[in-house]
């Protein structure tokens, strides 16, 4: 792990403890790390619903979701087992952004469904500015929000919906599976 690294799950994990300044610089911090492993040409948009709250986070490598695409990606492509992962997955032309700017999964159902809508705006903006031919929703229930940020922008293409590849065997499966397909075909 780089230093920067290190210092960002750093200012992630206190964010996690204390809200406000923190937790706002901790999403600046999420912020220049992901635009680090932006592609050139966004060929493949992952779309996730937020951050955890654990101030785990992909472009960290220590999220959950981190370790169930670079599983897949492997498996779809096995030369990449000994590559740098997210250097890889930059090489490919795949970028993951957020719907949320802020983590949702320790809230209420409704203050979290409000926070998804109010990201549809901003991920509008996103998919004009990246325009990329596939997206990948990696989280089922925001789907619809994805979609109408897709209208929005004015996008067409592939869309694909891929449950959450936490911790049901059957989710996990299903999700590598469609997604290895995807990305064997792209």
């Amino acid at each position: 792990m780089s230093q920067r690294e290190g210092v960002a799950r750093l200012v992630g994990a206190q964010a996690a403890k204390r809200p406000g300044a923190a937790s706002s610089k901790a999403s600046l911090a999420r912020e220049r790390l992901r635009r680090r492993h932006q592609p050139e040409r966004v060929r493949i948009l992952f779309v996730g619903e937020a951050p955890p709250a654990s101030g785990r986070f992909f472009y960290q490598a220590d999220s959950g979701l981190y370790r169930a695409i670079r599983e897949t990606f492997i498996e779809a492509f096995p030369n990449l087992r000994h590559r740098p992962f997210l250097k890889s997955f930059q090489s490919l032309g795949c970028y993951l952004v957020d719907l949320c700017g802020k983590p949702v999964d320790r809230m209420e159902v409704r203050p979290r469904q409000r926070l998804s809508a109010a990201g549809e705006s901003r991920l509008s903006k996103k998919i004009r500015q990246l325009d990329p031919e596939t997206i990948v929703v990696v989280v089922r229930s925001i789907g619809n929000v994805v979609r109408r940020a897709e209208l929005r922008a004015g996008w067409s293409g592939l869309h694909v919906e891929l449950p959450y590849p936490g911790r049901w065997h059957h989710y996990r499966k299903e999700f590598r599976r469609k997604l290895v397909l995807l990305l064997r075909a792209s």
